[in-house]
């Protein structure tokens, strides 16, 4: 029965099927989630376990802590690749299931680890059974709703990734509410929040399982041709994901997804410290903290109104706006800082978040414009381990960096002027690479597909 229940087949949705109920299927997965943006909330709190209110003796520190998101991040890049052509092969019901178990579970198994207060079970579950369930939950839908929306690709994955930028503003006061509800003379409360989030989340995702649809073979919506000829790169052609990585394509967009991130991911990180250091004495603890959510609304904004906006302009002439603007954004945050302009610094830095959570939304669409809807979501799981690289990249460059010219005696006004400026550098290999983005040669097409456009 539940085989059954979850195989492909039963899936395939009947021909006067409204195709508006499938994104909230994938929004279901992608705001659950979309948690792991808000696990930064439970850094002190884990490091409080023994003693409550207070690190004690026995306790772990932060930066073994930290690790923790790190890992998650770093399995959700390689479990999207290793697993993207079984999550084309089962359709999305099986797989958003198999990420619901992963993520629940792995907050779950993460409990234990707090229990017995052995890190790496948390590592473990978190972690690594947790960041399984991100990969493949990231990627299950996106397939799907390139299917069902092929005259709006952009709007259809860019609504669903929406959820992954926003999970976070339900999950960090929601987090927070549960440890303080929980919290007792003996314990602090993350226990008790890690099993209620993952009986929540997995209750939650189910959701989406149960509401998963895919169009039967054939199918396309009412009135709707895909065009004869298109000047924005986009292919009737199919490419199959092992052709697709021999592709220069693939790498260009691979180099593109990973220094937009690395522009982005980097400021995320740092954004609280940076604006303090900056406008230090205009700035405190709690206006640093409305920047940062701040930064989190326009990301999650960013991915839906850029997607959009690409069914319009083309998905590279979109790439060329991140790049270009971007460059002209990072490299202005220098001289903003120096004048004091404190609403014109923010106002960069909200659009930069926004196209920072834009590209991540278009990426899909791009993939499918240029390889096709055959196996768009196992090639779209390959070049997330780009994803991968730039969060560790990004991040470990603003930290280094910083680090390395307060040491040096620079004042901390001005330590991050140097690493805007190698974003630009960034932001400029990614505007080469996107310059040179070009329809994939015939020899790389799959057997009876249609030519390219």
């Amino acid at each position: 029965m539940a085989g059954s229940f979850l195989s492909r087949e039963s899936t395939i949705a009947p021909p006067d099927y409204p195709r508006v109920l499938v994104p909230p299927s994938a929004l279901a997965v992608h705001l659950s989630i979309g948690q792991v943006y808000a696990f930064s909330v439970f850094n002190l709190p884990l490091t409080k376990l023994i003693g409550i209110d207070h690190s004690a003796p026995g306790d772990w520190n932060i930066k073994e802590v930290v690790w923790t998101f790190s890992i998650a991040i770093a399995i959700l890049g390689l479990a999207a690749a290793l697993f993207g052509r079984w999550v084309e092969r089962v359709g999305p019901r099986k797989s958003m299931f198999v990420a619901a178990l992963c993520f629940g579970g792995g907050f779950i198994v993460a409990a234990l680890g707090v229990h017995y207060h052995v890190l790496l079970i948390v590592y473990l579950g978190y972690g690594v059974l947790g960041g399984c369930g991100l990969g493949i939950g990231y990627i299950s839908p996106v397939s799907t709703l390139i299917k069902w929306f092929p005259d709006r690709p952009g709007l259809a994955t860019g609504l669903a990734i929406m959820g992954f930028g926003g999970g976070a503003l339900i999950a960090a006061p929601l987090s927070v509410k549960l440890m303080e509800h929980f919290k007792t003379a003996t314990s602090n409360g993350v226990l008790e929040t890690f099993v209620t989030l993952g009986v929540i989340y997995f209750m939650f995702m189910m959701i989406g399982v149960y509401s998963a649809r895919v169009p039967a073979p054939g199918w396309k919506p009412a009135g709707w041709n895909p065009p004869a000829a298109s000047p924005k790169l986009v292919t009737r052609a199919q490419v199959a994901v092992d052709r697709a990585s021999l592709t220069p394509q693939f790498w260009l967009l691979w180099v593109i997804l990973c220094m937009n991130v690395t522009a982005g991911i980097g400021v995320i990180g740092q954004a609280s410290p940076m604006i303090q250091e900056i406008f230090a004495g205009r700035v405190n603890a709690q206006t640093a903290a409305a920047f940062v959510g701040l930064l989190s609304l326009f990301n999650m904004i960013g991915r839906f109104f850029w997607a959009s906006t690409s069914d319009y302009l083309g998905r590279r002439n979109t790439y060329m706006v991140f790049f270009t603007l971007g460059i002209l954004l990072y490299f202005s945050v220098p001289s903003l800082g120096r004048s004091g302009s404190l609403p014109l610094f923010v106002a960069a830095f909200v659009i930069i978040l926004s196209m920072y959570g834009g590209g991540f939304a278009t990426i899909p669409a791009y993939l499918r414009d240029i390889f096709g809807t055959m196996h768009v979501g196992a090639i779209h799981g390959r070049l997330l381990t780009a994803w991968s690289v730039a969060g560790v990249l990004g991040p470990t460059l603003i930290t280094y960096i910083r680090d390395y010219q307060l040491k040096s005696g620079v004042p901390k006004a001005q330590v991050y002027s140097l690493t805007m400026y190698i974003m630009c550098v960034f932001l400029f290999i990614g505007l080469i690479c996107n310059i040179c983005m070009r329809p994939v040669k015939e020899k790389y097409h799959h057997a009876g597909a249609e030519s390219s456009s």
